[in-house]
């Protein structure tokens, strides 16, 4: 089997990850709602005041998955991680690179000093929901996500 290799993300793979968000989105059924861009992905990540960051699987220098996430403040329990997406190509699930990057995203968290890592899955999602038991997740069945869009 071909290494999986694990790294940060920089700025020239923001492209290889909005195509794989959109893998993402279309998986969820959702693919039309996928409005960022390229120039907005690099901006926030890669600007002056990024607000997220990326790390990425790839193998023989293809880019194959991709762990966003950002820092967010619990008046709780203080400083977190959150996990946006955890994405692996469809091509390449199966052979580990979800839990490397998963781990990574993982011991980002700690090196940064979380206390933790949140994240969302759909409830119909259940190849997700069964990866995330393999971490002893726990799930919360009783908040509701709220948004508002401009």
């Amino acid at each position: 089997m071909t290494e999986i290799k694990i790294r940060a993300g920089e700025k020239r793979d923001v492209s290889q990850a909005l195509d794989l968000i959109k893998e993402l989105a279309e998986y969820e059924k959702a693919p039309n709602e996928v409005s960022n861009t390229i120039e907005m992905m690099e901006k926030d990540g890669f600007g002056d005041h990024p607000i997220y960051g990326l790390i990425i699987a790839e193998i023989e220098g293809k880019i194959i998955g991709v762990s966003i996430h950002y820092f967010r403040y619990s008046t709780w329990k203080g400083r977190k991680l959150y996990l946006e997406d955890l994405v692996v190509t469809e091509a390449a699930r199966g052979k580990g690179a979800g839990a490397k990057l998963f781990e990574a995203t993982l011991q980002f968290a700690k090196e940064n000093k979380c206390n933790g890592v949140s994240w969302q899955v759909l409830d119909w999602n259940e190849p997700a929901i069964n990866f995330y038991k393999k971490y002893n997740a726990k799930f919360d069945g009783e908040w509701l996500n709220g948004s508002i869009t401009f």
